[in-house]
């Protein structure tokens, strides 16, 4: 009785999307490299492209001029350098982000944020320290800190807080 048009015909043999968006990249590039919901790694990751990650790491992820995100189903212990950080799922480690760092509504981070933009969506939960004023915009994590040198908040920063508080 219905015929299908041939719009409707093409877009039900696309592939489904997957529920977690690709981290935002510059238009023509390729798509995110993906580390699925069953995968666990156990040690350091580097590359050069966009990465969404599924499943569990345990070890430094370094993509340091490409974006990662943090689905809701990944797990990540250990230090995370990107150019723009996305979490979604749970991340036990530092985060150093040359341009962004955000943390969805379904996000939880225990670690400390270096990057000149942050974003914590309602929701998320965050334990540790944010450095915005040490992040370079497009030089923050091209060295690698020494673990823990995050800067920690000064008795005029708690000071701040009181008064806007």
């Amino acid at each position: 009785m219905w015929k299908k048009t041939d719009d409707e015909a093409a877009a039900s043999s696309l592939p489904a999307t997957p529920s977690t968006p690709a981290p935002p990249r510059p238009s023509g590039s390729a798509p995110a490299a993906s580390i699925g919901a069953s995968i666990l790694i156990k040690g350091d990751v580097e590359g050069t492209e966009d990465l969404a990650l599924h499943g569990r790491l345990e070890g430094t992820l370094s993509l340091r001029k490409n974006h990662v995100l943090v689905g809701r189903d990944g797990k990540l212990k250990g230090d995370v350098y990107g150019r723009s950080i996305h979490v979604e799922g749970e991340v036990r480690g530092n985060l150093y982000g040359s341009q962004e760092v955000i943390l969805r509504s379904s996000g939880r981070v225990h670690g400390n944020i270096v990057s000149p933009r942050v974003t914590l969506e309602n929701g998320s939960r965050f334990k540790g320290s944010i450095d915005m004023e040490g992040a370079r915009e497009e030089g923050a994590g091209e060295s690698r800190p020494e673990r823990g040198t995050v800067a920690k908040p000064t008795n005029s920063d708690r000071a701040a807080a009181a008064q806007a508080g």
